[in-house]
Order: structure tokens, then sequence, then C-alpha cells
């Protein structure tokens, strides 16, 4: 890291500095290594902000309570695409906003919309 030592073991101020660098860059490189080691110890594996809505839209832990389908029936639908992308998101808010309009016409909510809104929500928190 620099100086040479020479043949005779005097030991003079500057050879006295460069131990004390040495020992210093010694020193913090343990910490360093062991605070690094501990880091990877206590790190948690984060979930990408991505991945957690592509969770959010994912329904199939909701089939468990839908009808069965036969095989025939099953093997024609397409495989979910998962990835979000501005096409597929304009697509869900159109559909979403059709399955809005099915409900606000629907005679039921017309009738007394706080009593049903109330019934869905107890609905969906006896199935979470």
């Amino acid at each position: 890291m620099g100086k040479p030592t020479k043949g005779s073991e005097t030991s003079s101020k500057s050879d006295k500095k460069f131990e004390k660098k040495l020992q210093f860059y010694t020193k913090v490189k343990d910490t360093l290594t062991s605070l690094s080691v501990q880091k990877e110890i206590g790190k948690k594996k984060k979930i990408g902000s991505r991945q957690k809505k592509l969770k959010a839209y994912d329904l199939s832990n909701l089939s468990e309570f839908l009808p069965e389908f036969d095989a025939s029936q099953k093997s024609a639908l397409p495989a979910p695409d998962l990835k979000m992308n501005c096409k597929r998101r304009q697509q869900l808010t159109l559909t979403e906003g059709e399955r809005l309009n099915k409900v606000l016409d629907h005679p039921a909510f017309q009738s007394d919309p706080v009593e049903k809104w109330s019934q869905t929500q107890n609905i969906i928190n006896l199935q979470i």
C-alpha cells in the first residue's frame, strides 16, 4: 500500500504513521465486511411494485368459490395475460365500467344502494 520497509528496524516517525494508517485501514475493512454480512443476513426480498399490482389483478384464488367448468371449456379459454400495460389497463377499465353500469342499473341496487353495498361488503369480509 505504499512504503517499503528498509533493512534496518529503526522506527522513524513516518514509519509509525504508516503503520497506524495500515491498522486504521484494516479496521475499516473489517468493519465494512462485518456490516455487509449483517446486512445480507437481515435483508428480506422485496417484491417490486409491478408484481404487487399484478397480484392485485390476479383473481385465481376466487376459483374455489366459482362453479366448475368442463375440461373442454377450460382449454378454450386463453391464458390470462398478467402483464399490465397501457392497452391492458384501458381494457380493464372498460370492462369494470360496464360491470359498474350493470350494478347501478340493477333494480335491487336502485331501491336501497346503502343496504346492498353493506351486504356486499359483509359477503366479501366473510370470504376473506
